[in-house]
């Protein structure tokens, strides 16, 4: 097969296209209606209470980090096998990042050795979690926030992998991801090739007002713009004289105060215009990766040289879909020389250049170092084809067969 057949890609229709020229005719670029469109159409989605969007899942951690508070030396956990992000935005506030490994049946970060590490220290040593739907398995948030609430912590639950995923609570009812009931804040990722695309963008829900309300000022430079949490004098606001009567009781239309330390991390609109429009789509290509997904299962289910792959579960979102093989470099290759593009989520944070230099090292983490020796994500989207994904699979069992 002479074409190239990637890990992951986006799928862009001429609605999407229709939809985002007619924002970019529109009065608004930035800042205008269709923002709060897709916020309103995701929280819907995810049956949270709200919905913040912003500039891609980098700053919607950042800002979930800030919102609750992490400032110098707070101790924070996650897990290695994840991007970066999840674990660097502790460090944007100064925080301290602490690693624990990974249940090698699931991937997902193992709560076990998470109980472990609490216990092992007093409490109040460590602020917060950072679980990851990887892959798109839902993390059991319920498990984890009676872990939470026993030492007092907050949860952040990294679902970019995972819209539309769920997993079965103690009274057998989905949660969904990214639904506020058990997670302080969720966060999600618009990149080309996660679920929902808008070229960049990001997405954190909640069901906590008052984080909802802090998130809006930390996303636009820590501006605020209502009359009711001005802290400066309305009389400085509307720059009268001392020796002078204000001739109104209102803040005139031109007046906001910075009164945090924010960032500009918005999402554009004409970026909205496109992530909404491929939300309608979301249940649709959800469903086309979970059949992709049980096409790789049941192929490879009794194969001797696959060590380990991706779960056949109900509620997995299946951004990635996950095999554990023998001579992972030598496939890899193989499969690129025959225009295959797999990849290979995550090196672990830990041995990261810039954590080993905070102390981390080989050896820590057992499961995730291990995993990482044999993990390959295969091509998984919605367009993906089914003569495509044979080829896929026809060539990696003629590798290991020959």
């Amino acid at each position: 097969m002479k074409k190239t057949i990637p890990y992951g890609r986006q799928n862009i229709t001429q609605e999407d296209i229709d939809t985002v020229i007619e924002t970019l005719k529109s009065d608004y670029l930035t800042q205008g209606p269709k923002i709060k469109e897709f916020e309103v159409e995701f929280a819907k989605y995810c049956g949270s209470k709200y919905a913040v969007a912003v500039s891609n899942g980098t700053a919607a951690l950042h800002l979930c980090a800030m919102a609750l508070g992490v400032e110098q030396g707070d101790k924070v956990i996650t897990t290695p096998i994840t991007f970066a992000a999840s674990a660097n935005c502790i460090r944007y506030c100064g925080g301290e990042v602490v690693f624990s490994d990974i249940d090698p049946d699931t991937y997902l970060l193992d709560i076990d050795k998470v109980r472990a590490l609490l216990e092992a220290s007093p409490k109040g040593t460590y602020k917060g979690i950072i679980p990851v739907d990887f892959a798109g398995r839902a993390v059991n948030l319920e498990d984890y926030r009676k872990l939470a609430d026993e030492f007092g912590l907050w949860i952040i639950e990294d679902s970019c992998h995972a819209p539309g995923g769920y997993f079965k609570d103690s009274n057998g009812n989905n949660q969904t991801c990214g639904n506020g009931n058990f997670a302080d804040l969720s966060i999600f990722s618009f990149h080309p090739v996660k679920h929902i695309a808008s070229g960049e963008g990001g997405m954190i829900t909640t069901n906590n007002e008052v984080l909802y309300e802090k998130l809006l000022e930390l996303r636009t430079h820590g501006i605020v713009k209502n009359d009711n949490k001005y802290q400066n004098s309305l009389e400085f606001a509307q720059g009268v004289e001392n020796n002078k009567e204000s001739n109104s009781e209102n803040y005139p239309g031109w007046y906001m105060e910075m009164q945090d330390l924010g960032y500009n991390y918005r999402i554009t609109d004409f970026q909205a215009a496109l992530g909404s429009s491929q939300l309608k789509r979301a249940d649709d290509g959800l469903e086309r990766r979970r059949e992709l997904a049980k096409e790789y299962f049941t192929n490879f289910a009794d194969k001797d040289y696959i060590k380990g792959q991706s779960c056949d579960i109900e509620g997995h979102a299946y951004h990635l879909y996950v095999i554990e093989v023998s001579d992972r470099l030598g496939l890899y290759n193989y499969l690129k020389e025959n225009n295959i593009y797999a990849q290979i989520h995550y090196i672990p944070c830990h041995l990261m250049p810039y954590y080993r230099n905070l102390g981390w090292k080989e050896g820590d983490f057992t499961h995730a170092e291990e995993y990482y020796k044999m993990c390959i994500s295969l091509p998984i989207f919605p367009t993906l084809s089914n003569e495509e994904q044979s080829y896929v699979i026809e060539r990696i069992n003629s590798y290991y067969e020959a």
